[in-house]
């Protein structure tokens, strides 16, 4: 499986970080080609299930992602920490969030780390899909902690 990690740094508060983050609609326009839908009531939590939708058409995959983790920041529990299982046919693996305060004492620090794997592509691929999901990922928490 590949393994990657994104570690990012944001002016945002650690509550407002999260709410970004975990508000799994809003990914739908910081992944391109990618739609998201909650199949689970809110709020969020342990065992919500959201499906990402990537592609176009026919040529459309689906990405089934399940919560198993849900541990919101608050003054008495940081780091902030979501574990996602995928469970999809075609992608499998986890991602994890998670945010805590910035020791500068202002603004928030993130990490997402995700170990996925595309079935049917070689192992031997795994230390180029590292690198593109960072890359697409990286993006992704871009927008996210933007908008």
């Amino acid at each position: 499986m590949a393994l990657f990690r994104i570690d990012r740094r944001t002016e945002l508060s650690c509550a407002e970080a999260w709410r970004r983050l975990t508000d799994w609609p809003r990914h739908s326009g910081s992944v391109p080609l990618t739609r998201i839908t909650v199949a689970t009531p809110p709020p969020t939590g342990v065992g919500t299930v959201f499906v990402a939708r990537t592609g176009i058409g026919r040529l459309a995959f689906e990405d089934p992602m399940e919560v198993v983790v849900w541990e919101p920041p608050q003054a008495q529990r940081l780091p902030g920490h979501c574990r996602m299982e995928k469970r999809g046919r075609l992608v499998i693996g986890w991602a994890e969030i998670e945010v805590r305060p910035d020791p500068s004492g202002t603004g928030a620090r993130l990490v997402w780390r995700e170990e996925l794997r595309v079935r049917g592509l070689p192992r031997a691929l795994d230390p180029l899909v590292a690198p593109a999901g960072r890359l697409v990922f990286g993006r992704a928490l871009t927008v996210l902690l933007k908008s």
